[in-house]
């Protein structure tokens, strides 16, 4: 099983730039070994289970709540059984197709 888990997630009590923040939810989703890609809206994680990827979920949320009294968050899920590698696999779908786009 492939599940592909986009989101965002930030404090909006800190001002009109959180990378400080953000940056530590990124080095928890790098240490924890799944796939992941950032992307300037958000993060992309690959996982094998929906469990997996909820749990990175929460872990960005007690990351960040200690340091915030108001987090959002936002999510895209796209679970997928007998696939796995769709974080690149989609995208070089996409290429075959059209040629190489920018990334």
């Amino acid at each position: 099983m492939s599940v592909l888990l986009n989101f965002a997630m930030f404090p909006t009590d800190k001002g009109s730039s959180v990378s400080e923040y953000v940056s530590k939810l990124i080095l928890n989703i790098k240490n924890s070994g799944v796939e992941y890609k950032l992307n300037p809206m958000g993060t992309t994680i690959e996982t094998e289970t929906m469990e997996e990827a909820l749990s990175i979920v929460q872990q960005s949320y007690d990351i960040l709540s200690p340091y915030s009294d108001r987090v959002y968050c936002s999510i895209n899920i796209d679970a997928q059984k007998n696939k796995d590698g769709r974080i690149v696999g989609k995208i070089a779908s996409v290429e075959k197709k059209i040629g190489e786009v920018k990334k």
